[in-house]
């Protein structure tokens, strides 16, 4: 199993990859230019395995998992890694330039993996030296408590990477599934396009947010309605990822404009503290 892994981006995706590979004893660097990044990333982390301590969920002590990890804003610590894995946020030029960034500095032994939701793996691994080297690892949100792992190849990727990675799922204690390198994958062409037309329906004023989330949480039971999961994801992200499955798979994707106009003035979602709710 892999011994040094770097998390690339301090985010809330980051911060709980990260996290779970330290669970499991592994060293693992979390890298983001942002210091304010970084120290919201450790206090995160914290917390959520204070939480988790208290409630059972791990017996390792959390002070023992902080010390697997170590928070730096130098890019140039990757380079000793056995598997780097990308977790910026969901924008195909800035991965393009963060996977060129990597290929220069990693060995042609290195796994690069990225937990993009949406953009292509073919199109990443075109940017690095070594494309057979290169995967996608799509973790859910929250990472420490979803179980599921998309493991997604591209066309370059080796059958022994692709191995690699589906025993480190394993090893964190998560579940994965297949996917062909495909806009969306699995979970995102199946979500998305569900929370974008639940935002159409708030904007043709059919229903309320609130009346919108109740109808699916008990008409088909599920644990979260669409618009609260919207602002769980980020609604950014949520755009971003539709604006990729519509140039991928054409018109019928489009994004609802309440969803841009929502977006264009930063109305996020949780991490600005408003979105479709307020938080």
């Amino acid at each position: 199993m892999f011994s040094q892994v770097t998390v690339l981006g301090a985010g809330q995706m980051g911060s709980g990859i990260a996290q779970v590979i330290a669970q499991k004893n592994i060293s693992v660097q979390l890298v983001d230019l942002s210091e304010d990044a970084l120290k919201i990333a450790q206090e995160k982390i914290e917390n959520s395995l204070n939480k988790l301590y208290q409630k059972k969920i791990i017996t390792l002590n959390p002070n023992e998992v902080l010390r697997n990890i170590q928070f730096s804003s130098e890019f140039s610590v990757i380079k000793n890694s056995e598997l780097v894995i990308e977790a910026v946020p969901e924008n195909k030029e800035l991965k393009l330039k963060v996977f060129n960034q990597i290929s220069s500095t990693v060995t042609s032994d290195t796994i690069i993996a990225s937990n993009t939701s949406s953009i292509s793996l073919t199109q990443l691994a075109e940017a690095v030296s070594y494309p057979e080297r290169v995967a996608g690892l799509h973790f859910m949100n929250p990472v420490p408590l979803m179980k599921l792992v998309e493991i997604i190849r591209a066309k370059q990727t080796t059958d022994s990477v692709f191995k690699k990675l589906c025993e480190f799922t394993i090893f964190l204690d998560k579940e994965f599934v297949c996917s062909l390198d495909r806009p969306g994958f699995i979970v995102n062409r199946i979500l998305m396009p569900m929370i974008n037309e639940a935002v159409f329906v708030l904007e043709e004023g059919i229903a309320s947010v609130e009346d919108i989330d109740k109808a699916m949480k008990l008409g088909c039971h599920f644990p979260m309605g669409p618009l609260a999961l919207a602002d769980l994801i980020g609604l950014d992200t949520c755009l971003s990822i539709m604006e990729v499955l519509q140039e991928g798979l054409g018109n019928k994707y489009t994004p609802c404009p309440l969803l841009k106009k929502y977006v264009k003035e930063g109305r996020l979602g949780k991490k600005t503290g408003k979105g479709f709710f307020d938080y």
